[in-house]
């Protein structure tokens, strides 16, 4: 899975959402459109190589207002699906600059 990947999902509208990304994005008061724009303008921070059914990874970026963004999406190279599994605002205390896990 690569970033661009997903970016082509999303600008095709093969995009599938899941319940928990739904509820998640609800809960920290998300659109899709700024979750989208994120991507597209994002970077993946993490990979998740052994991540089932499909490989995913951790997507860092920034909304329309600048603030940051998480987001794990996974990719079904044979459809060209992307699928949104979750979505929040890092939290500052587990994130330096939103890009590297703080250490415990």
């Amino acid at each position: 899975m690569t970033l661009q990947d997903i970016i082509e999902a999303i600008l095709h509208d093969r995009v599938r959402i899941t319940d928990h990304a739904d509820e998640e994005a609800r809960a920290d008061r998300l659109s899709f459109d700024e979750v989208f724009h994120s991507v597209l303008h994002g970077e993946i921070i993490e990979h998740y190589p052994t991540d089932r059914p499909y490989p995913s990874g951790l997507i860092y970026g920034k909304n329309f207002a600048g603030e940051a963004i998480h987001s794990v999406w996974a990719y079904n190279p044979i459809t060209a699906w992307a699928v949104l599994i979750t979505v929040y605002r890092p939290d500052p205390a587990r994130w330096i600059d939103g890009r590297i896990r703080r250490k415990r």
